[in-house]
């Protein structure tokens, strides 16, 4: 997933401005801008943290087409938007990738797109594409999930929860992290979730009883994930202590992925009952000093060359329905066949007001 997510490629991808591809053709495609100076070469990718991507596949867009890829990552992807809508019209870069269903609206609602709809689109199933006017196009999808460390549950004889029920329960009291949804992805999309479940009327009650049950909340994935989390490589490392994180259905495969020796079995497994559906959308920046090279880069984003490469490198689903999915992605992740979903009018709706009530509820 994938979720951001998804988000589980933090664990290698470096931070800051990274060129992803660096060769290529001299003369890049397009026109001479409006000062009659040469289109430019480079076009840059804003991107949550954890955009990821192998340096051949990238090379390939290069070769294809002259221009180099140069990401920007700009923190969560709460964060990432909300950057992006204080620089509206003088964006960062071309591209942005990372906004998902759950923060959809907001994006769109500031005017941060221009509209295009993107070469191989009829290969994206047409209820991914919730933009009807082609300010973004989908990329991938995940679950937002909460993942256990099994050898913490096998250790005290204890079942690991599996709904969100569970998670309520005295059996599991001061063993979960999650992320705060004001500021993270995984954050809003569980609390998104948790509203799914239990509904308007009951959702804030909820709260209050993992809030009784000592949750614990951070501001990111990333701090959830590789500080607190018990069951992952670099939890282990900071002796973090919850064995219950917020994240990603297709986390486990990375604990794979990265250890040496690889286990055959994940570290880590999903509470398939906690699960919401996440897409996440590119858009052209509204603004892009490179609106061509923009283009071209949206089109290669929903690629079958692109699709195959980023299940193993972001742990998220491709949408083209010629992608496939590598043989470890689909042995150690999870299939979450009945997540908790929302329509996005309804997220849209109540998003804000909601975050402002989980914030008194959970953190005052």
């Amino acid at each position: 997933m994938n979720t951001k997510k998804a988000a589980a490629a933090a664990l290698v991808a470096a931070l800051g401005v990274t060129t992803l591809a660096a060769c290529g053709t001299e003369g890049a495609r397009g026109s001479a801008g409006k000062s009659g100076e040469p289109a430019p070469k480079t076009v840059t990718l804003v991107s949550h943290d954890s955009f990821n991507a192998s340096k051949e596949v990238l090379a390939e867009f290069t070769k294809q087409t002259g221009f180099t890829v140069k990401v920007l990552k700009s923190g969560d992807a709460g964060e990432a938007v909300n950057k992006e809508i204080l620089t509206k019209g003088s964006p960062q870069g071309d591209v942005f990738f990372g906004v998902d269903n759950t923060l959809l609206s907001r994006a769109l609602d500031n005017g941060i797109f221009t509209p295009y709809e993107a070469k191989g689109l009829d290969r994206v199933p047409a209820a991914l594409q919730l933009d009807k006017e082609h300010r973004v196009t989908p990329i991938d999808t995940g679950d937002i999930c909460v993942n256990y460390d099994k050898q913490y549950f096998t250790d005290k004889k204890l079942a690991p929860p599996q709904t969100f029920d569970d998670l309520a329960k005295p059996a599991y009291k001061d063993l979960l992290v999650v992320e705060n949804p004001e500021r993270s992805s995984p954050g809003l999309g569980f609390l998104l979730g948790t509203a799914a479940k239990y509904g308007d009327a009951g959702w804030q009650d909820y709260w209050k009883k993992l809030k009784a049950n000592g949750v614990k909340t951070v501001d990111s994935w990333e701090l959830a994930y590789n500080q607190e989390f018990s069951g992952s490589a670099g939890g282990k490392q900071a002796k973090g202590d919850r064995p219950l994180v917020v994240s990603y259905a297709s986390s486990p495969p990375v604990e794979v992925l990265y250890a040496q020796p690889q286990p055959k079995v994940a570290p880590t497994g999903v509470s398939t009952g906690t699960c919401f559906r996440q897409t996440e959308f590119a858009g052209l920046l509204n603004g892009a000093k490179n609106p061509e090279g923009g283009k071209a880069l949206i089109d290669f984003l929903i690629s079958k060359k692109f699709q195959d490469d980023m299940p193993l490198q972001m742990f998220v689903n491709p949408v083209a329905n010629d992608a496939s999915l590598p043989e470890l992605f689909t042995k150690h992740g999870v299939v979450i066949d009945k997540p908790e979903t929302m329509a996005p009018e309804k997220i849209a709706q109540n998003r804000d007001q909601w975050i402002e009530q989980w914030t008194s509820l959970v953190l005052k």
